[in-house]
C-alpha cells in the first residue's frame, strides 16, 4: 500500500478532496489559498493554517516569534486573494509540561501581528499532548474580499508577466517568524491592476509556480539569474527554501512603473512569463510528506 511519504502532499490533497460535496455558495473550493463564500459584492474567505514545533519552528524559539508567525500565516493567505482578515478562532496543544509563561507570550505575539495588520482572535480550543509531544497551534480565520478585486491562481493567461515582491531564500535565518504578510500591497495591486493569478510563496517558488501555472493552465518561463536574493542566498535556495510569505502574482500590465513610488522599501520583480505548454515543474521546494 502506498504510503503518503510517497504519494506527495499535492497528490495527498488531490485524493482527499475528490468527490467532495459543495453548495451553491461556494465561489473557490479546495486548493486555492482560501476558500470563497457568498452571493454579493462582498465576499467570505475561510482559511486555516497550523504550526508544529519541530516543523515550523525550534524547541528554543521564543514564543512570541512563534504566535506571530501562527497568525501571520493565514493573514498572508487573505493577502493571496486579495482580501483582508476577519475573525480568527486559534486551536493549540500543548504537553502539559510548556509553561504558562511560554503560552502568554504566543498570544502576545499573536495579538502583535493582528494588531498591526488587522483581525481579531475570537476564541478557539486548548487540548492537551502526551508528555513531551511537540506544540501545535492551529489558527482558522474568516476574511472578506470584494468580488471585484479577488484573485485566485486559476486566472493566469499566456504571455503575462510573473512577479514577485520581496526576495528569496534563507528564511531559515529567521524571516520566516518575522515576515509581513503582504495585505497592504496586495489590496493596492488589485485595486489598481489586472491582476490575473496569485499566491503567497510559503512551499518555495519551485513548489508554488508550477501550482499557479497549472491551475491556469498554462506553461511558463523564468529567468533563474533575475530572482531577487536575500542577502547570502543562492538560486537554488530562492527556488526552494520556501516560507518566504512573499506575492507571486501574474498580469499583463506593466507595474513596475508604478510600484517603486507607492511601495518604495519593497522590491518587485518581474522573473518570466507564463507560456504555452505544459512546463509546471522546477526542482526544489518544501513537501511536507515527502523530504
Amino acid at each position: 500500500m502506498k504510503t503518503i511519504g510517497e504519494l506527495g502532499e499535492d497528490g495527498l490533497i488531490a485524493k482527499l478532496c475528490a468527490g467532495l460535496a459543495t453548495s451553491d455558495h461556494v465561489i473557490v473550493g479546495p486548493g486555492d489559498d482560501c476558500a470563497v463564500m457568498g452571493d454579493g459584492e462582498n465576499l467570505t474567505l475561510l482559511k486555516t493554517d497550523a504550526v508544529v514545533e519541530g516543523v515550523h519552528f525550534l524547541p528554543d524559539e521564543k514564543a512570541r516569534r512563534v504566535g506571530w508567525k501562527a497568525v501571520a500565516r493565514v493573514l498572508s493567505d487573505f493577502a493571496a486573494m486579495g482580501g483582508k482578515p476577519g475573525e480568527l478562532l486559534v486551536t493549540i496543544a500543548l504537553s502539559p509540561q510548556v509553561s504558562v509563561g511560554w503560552v502568554s507570550d504566543l498570544y502576545e505575539g499573536m495579538t502583535a501581528c493582528l494588531g498591526k495588520h488587522g483581525g481579531v482572535i475570537v476564541g478557539g480550543e486548548t487540548t492537551s499532548l502526551p508528555v513531551g509531544s511537540p506544540t501545535i497551534i492551529s489558527v482558522a480565520g474568516r476574511g472578506t474580499v470584494r468580488r471585484s478585486q479577488m484573485v485566485t491562481r486559476a486566472g493566469g493567461q499566456l504571455g503575462d508577466a510573473i512577479y514577485v515582491t520581496g526576495i528569496l531564500g534563507g528564511s531559515i535565518t529567521g524571516k520566516h517568524l518575522d515576515f509581513t504578510p503582504r495585505i497592504l500591497e496586495a489590496a493596492w495591486l488589485t485595486e489598481h491592476f489586472q491582476i490575473t493569478a496569485m499566491m503567497d510563496l510559503s512551499d518555495g517558488l519551485a513548489k508554488d509556480l508550477p501550482r499557479l501555472s497549472l491551475m491556469s493552465k498554462c506553461g511558463f518561463q523564468i529567468d533563474k539569474k533575475a530572482l531577487p536574493l536575500s542577502e547570502g542566498a543562492s538560486i537554488q535556495e530562492a527556488l526552494g527554501d520556501g516560507e518566504d510569505y512573499e506575492l507571486l502574482f501574474t498580469s499583463a500590465e506593466d507595474i513596475s512603473a508604478s510600484w517603486g513610488s507607492q511601495f518604495p522599501n519593497l522590491r518587485l520583480t518581474k522573473i518570466g512569463e507564463l507560456t504555452p505548454g505544459k512546463d509546471h515543474e522546477l526542482d526544489g521546494g518544501w513537501d511536507h510528506f515527502n523530504r
